[in-house]
């Protein structure tokens, strides 16, 4: 019987063709950058695990630090949960509209 998963140890070849494998998730698309815009595969391979740890982000770390952010700026909360709740709706995934009281909930527990 034979199979397509790896036997134990082995290491995959995933990413072979730019160079070491950083675990990105897609390094197809690692590889179209690096072929689109000329840039090192490293570079390319830094540049996409950096964006996806930006969309991996929870929703209550984002809304904490959005928070902070707004709070800096003077802003009151009132007026900071609307601009929270309408950038949550903005992201490239967004997360389930929370209310206000959910809003306040993940910022003061």
């Amino acid at each position: 019987m034979t199979s397509d998963l790896p036997e134990f140890g082995q290491i995959l070849a995933v990413g072979a063709t730019w160079g070491q494998d950083r675990g990105v998730a897609d390094g197809e698309l690692v590889e179209r950058i690096v072929a689109t815009t000329g840039l090192a595969p490293g570079e390319v391979a830094r540049i996409v695990d950096d964006v996806l740890a930006w969309y991996r982000e929870p929703v209550e770390d984002y809304v904490r630090r959005r928070h902070r952010h707004h709070k800096v700026y003077g802003r009151r909360n009132a007026q900071i949960y609307r601009l929270i709740a309408d950038e949550l709706g903005e992201r490239l995934v967004a997360p389930p509209e929370l209310t206000e009281r959910q809003l306040r909930r993940v910022i003061y527990g």
